[in-house]
């Protein structure tokens, strides 16, 4: 039976992932109080997904503090941390007794990264073609041994619904079929878009049109 622990709680409204970093600005009370256990205890937080109707999701990703960019005057704080596990929520407590902020007893999950160097080829060759629609420069992940799906979410074109559906597969190989899937429907309707928004664009001007040859 897999083993449980004690997890310090942060739900937010946005998915986390192992592996990849993430800067919070810290201003609530409870979470600052969070942040200084974390800092006085060297321990690790949760933070799970929340929807906009305030349903917190049972799959999150285990955090730890990498550094404290800036303290404000007021007890505010710019934090940079970075995924290290995922892990499955059994039961949330909404406030820890004696503190301001709540904790979870969750099950950590297992996570494979073995993925397919072909398919991370494919994945990056989508997201080029995202770049080119919308004229994004922004310069492409290096398919290395470092690489993985969890790397490639924020340039995927994930929605959050999506995002969560992905941090609950346990498989990398599975993880890159369903970016692949994703992008596959995603593409067309984003080139699609981008033709509408030219033929807006060029309503009401003068357009050198060339007529059809009908011989």
């Amino acid at each position: 039976m897999p083993s449980t622990s004690q997890l310090a709680m942060f739900p937010l409204g946005l998915v986390t992932y192992p592996t990849v970093g993430l800067n919070l600005h810290i201003y609530e009370e409870r979470y600052r109080q969070l942040l200084a256990d974390v800092q006085q205890q060297k321990m690790t937080f949760g933070i799970a997904p929340v929807l906009e109707n305030g349903e917190m999701q049972s799959v999150g990703t285990e955090m730890q503090l990498a550094s404290i960019e800036k303290t404000y005057d007021d007890g505010r704080l710019d934090i940079k941390t970075l995924g290290m596990r995922r892990f499955k929520v059994i039961d949330m407590q909404i406030v820890t007794p004696g503190k301001l902020y709540g904790s979870a007893t969750v099950e950590y999950l297992d996570t494979d990264y073995e993925g397919d160097h072909d398919l991370y080829d494919v994945i990056l060759e989508q997201i080029q073609l995202i770049f080119d629609i919308f004229k994004i420069e922004k310069k492409l992940p290096v398919n290395d041994e470092s690489l993985n799906t969890f790397k490639l979410v924020s340039t995927a074109a994930l929605n959050i619904e999506q995002e969560i559906e992905l941090i609950k597969i346990d498989t990398e190989v599975n993880r890159q079929l369903y970016i692949i899937d994703h992008l596959n429907i995603f593409i067309p309707k984003a080139q699609e878009m981008e033709e509408m928004r030219k033929k807006v664009q060029m309503n009401g001007h003068f357009r050198n049109v060339i007529p059809p040859n009908l011989s």
